[in-house]
C-alpha cells in the first residue's frame, strides 16, 4: 500500500469495535442460562446483545453511505452473513433444544441490515430489496427471533445515530416490542426485578450504546473483523460441551 493510500484509509473505529465485543459478551451471558445454572438474572444484560449489533449495523451503514454517493449492495456483508446463518442454525437447535422456536438471530440481521440499506439508497432495486424484506419480515415474524420488530431495530437505530442521544428512546421502544415485551411488562406490573431489569435494558440499550460509540476508549480494542462471525456457532457448541460438564 503507498503511502498516499495509507493516509487515505480509514481509521479503526475503537468504539464500535468495543462495542461489538460488549455485544458478544452480553449474548454468552444470555445464552448461559441454558447450562444449567440457575441465572436467570443474565436475562437482563442479555437484552443489550441484539439492540448493540443492529447499533453497529447501523453505523456500518451511515459510514458506506457517507463514502459513497450511491452505495452498492453490501453484498460481501450479505454473504457472510447469510452463510453462517446456514453454520449456525444446528449448533442452535443442539443448544436450545425445547427452546429453539424461531430460526437463529441472523436472518434477522440479514432482514434488517437490508431494509435499512434500502432506506438510505436512491436506488430502485436496493430499494425494492428493501421492501422485500419489509414483507418477508411481517409474513413470517413467528418464524423470525424477535420477530418484525427485530427486523425494524437497525433501520431505528440508523434514524437516530447522529442525532440527540435522547431520541434514542424510539429504538429503545422497538427494542422492547422485539423482545418478550407483554411477558415483561406483565412482570414489571407486579415488581418482578428481572422483568424491571429487562424492561430497562431493551429501553435504554441503544442510547448506552450510541454513549459509547460517542466517547471511544483510551485503550486498545482487538478489531472485530470477519473471523468474528465464527464465534456465533461455535459457542453454541462451547457451551453445549459445558451443558455436559456440568451435568456430569
Amino acid at each position: 500500500m503507498t503511502h498516499a493510500n495509507l493516509s487515505m484509509a480509514p481509521l479503526r473505529n475503537k468504539a464500535l469495535d468495543l462495542l461489538k465485543w460488549l455485544a458478544m459478551l452480553s449474548m454468552v451471558m444470555d445464552h448461559l442460562r441454558y447450562v444449567g445454572w440457575s441465572a436467570n438474572w443474565l436475562y437482563v444484560p442479555g437484552r443489550l446483545a441484539f439492540p448493540w449489533f443492529c447499533l453497529a449495523i447501523a453505523v456500518n451503514l451511515a459510514r458506506s453511505h457517507a463514502l459513497a454517493v450511491h452505495p452498492p449492495v453490501q453484498w460481501k456483508y450479505l454473504t457472510w452473513l447469510a452463510a453462517f446463518t446456514l453454520l449456525a442454525e444446528l449448533p442452535y437447535r443442539l443448544y436450545m433444544v425445547g427452546e429453539a422456536y424461531t430460526l437463529n438471530v441472523l436472518p434477522t440481521l440479514v432482514l434488517g441490515l437490508l431494509l435499512a440499506q434500502g432506506w438510505l439508497s436512491k436506488a430502485l432495486s436496493v430499494r425494492v430489496l428493501g421492501l422485500v424484506s419489509l414483507g418477508i419480515a411481517m409474513i413470517f415474524s413467528q418464524y423470525l427471533m424477535f420477530g418484525f420488530f427485530g427486523v425494524l431495530l437497525p433501520l431505528a437505530c440508523l434514524l437516530v445515530l447522529r442525532r440527540s442521544i435522547w431520541l434514542a428512546i424510539l429504538p429503545g421502544v422497538v427494542c422492547l416490542l422485539s423482545n418478550a415485551w407483554r411477558q415483561i411488562l406483565d412482570g414489571s406490573s407486579w415488581g418482578d426485578p428481572i422483568s424491571l431489569g429487562a424492561l430497562i435494558a431493551c429501553l435504554l440499550a441503544p442510547a448506552l450504546g450510541m454513549a459509547l460509540l460517542r466517547s471511544p476508549p483510551g485503550f486498545a480494542v482487538w478489531p472485530m473483523r470477519r473471523w468474528a462471525y465464527a464465534i456465533y456457532p461455535l459457542h453454541f457448541l462451547l457451551l453445549l460441551g459445558l451443558r455436559y460438564a456440568v451435568a456430569f
